[in-house]
């Protein structure tokens, strides 16, 4: 019998073997889009500084910002890397009004300012929002979530610079629980002291404990 090669044993799929190892692994997936557009105003930066003064000093540099176009359009101009939104003042009014609110409240703040565009406002806003959460079409966050907000008469606000006369302004901070009561957090439906917590709309969908700082003193009166 004529002696066989060693190399004879060798699968004949060794040349495929070698080529699938040499082969590269699939691209791992694009991560998804972010739906979130950043528009660019000219105006974005004075709009920045003053909507972030309703935020705690720590949470200002890092919050999402929504800002007014010249023609009152509403859009995103700065992405967040926290939990906040803040929503810059409404332009047209004698009033400046900015507020912060937590990213779980988003659903239920872009719904009211939905059917604010629909010509609904004031109660017939809430009740409409309060029917929609109990009916399970509308979320409202699971657990605690807070809204900042600093307003006052608009000349506190110099919209050139963004500039704010904090001092002359009013905060008010309210910790939105659904559906809690005053049995609940053992809160009453009205202040204890100025500046004590208390809760509004128990027992409701937007049910939340309310805190009103008391004012500051006029410098000249410090």
């Amino acid at each position: 019998m004529p002696s066989r090669s060693p190399f004879s044993l060798l699968p004949l799929t060794l040349p495929g073997l070698l080529l699938s190892g040499c082969q590269t692994q699939p691209a791992p997936p694009e991560p998804p889009a972010d739906p979130i557009e950043i528009v660019q105003l000219a105006d974005s930066r004075q709009q920045i500084r003053a909507t972030v003064m309703a935020a705690p000093p720590d949470l200002r540099e890092e919050a999402a910002v929504m800002g007014y176009t010249a023609d009152g359009a509403l859009v995103h101009i700065r992405r967040g890397t926290n939990h906040l939104t803040c929503l810059a003042d409404r332009p047209g009014d004698d009033r400046f009004q900015v507020a912060c609110y937590h990213d779980s409240l988003e659903t239920y703040m872009a719904r009211g300012r939905a059917l604010r565009s629909e010509g609904i406002s004031g109660p017939d806003n809430l009740q409409i929002r309060h029917e929609e959460i109990d009916a399970g079409t509308l979320q409202m966050p699971s657990t605690p979530a807070t809204v900042y907000t600093l307003g006052g008469p608009a000349e506190i606000h110099d919209p050139t610079t963004g500039a704010v006369e904090e001092d002359r302004g009013s905060r008010v901070y309210a910790v939105y629980i659904a559906y809690a009561t005053e049995e609940d957090t053992g809160l009453s439906t009205t202040p204890p002291t100025p500046g004590g917590p208390w809760i509004m709309r128990p027992g409701t969908p937007s049910s939340h404990i309310m805190v009103v700082p008391p004012k500051p003193a006029p410098p000249e009166a410090r």
